[in-house]
């Protein structure tokens, strides 16, 4: 498996390679069609993550070798596409790996901390600190 840098270095490669923020958003939307759906009983209130003006949930799953694997899903398409990238950085992770990964400077370097709205960014925001609130506890 790729380190969490190196594929967040793969990700501003493909952000690079797009033209405008429009183009971005598209392949963010895109990458968010890909996310496995989620079960209507994964669908429930204690998987929702507070603080997303949509309705966003996670499911976290201990593995057996000590990494993290999340799941999730979103009403709106751009943060089901938000949710798949941060996955796509955080998820096979150990909790020592999530929890030393500074996601805003991530976020910055990919060009989201600009271009998301307020509401979108509080609620990656909120995202990101529910995949560290998993994590300590897995760590804990």
């Amino acid at each position: 498996m790729a380190t969490l840098d190196q594929d967040l270095a793969d990700l501003v490669d493909e952000f690079d390679l797009l033209g405008d923020w429009e183009e971005r958003y598209r392949y963010i939307i895109e990458l968010g069609r890909d996310l496995a759906p989620l079960t209507d009983l994964e669908r429930r209130d204690a998987n929702k993550v507070r603080g997303c003006a949509s309705q966003v949930w996670l499911v976290t799953e201990a593995q057996s070798d000590g990494t993290l694997k999340f799941r999730g899903d979103s009403d709106a398409h751009i943060v089901r596409g938000l949710i798949a990238v941060l996955l796509r950085l955080v998820s096979g992770r150990s909790a020592t790996e999530i929890l030393a990964f500074d996601a805003q400077a991530a976020f910055r370097l990919l060009g989201l901390a600009s271009h998301l709205s307020a509401q979108r960014s509080n609620g990656l925001a909120s995202m990101v600190e529910r995949i560290r609130r998993d994590a300590t506890a897995l760590e804990n």
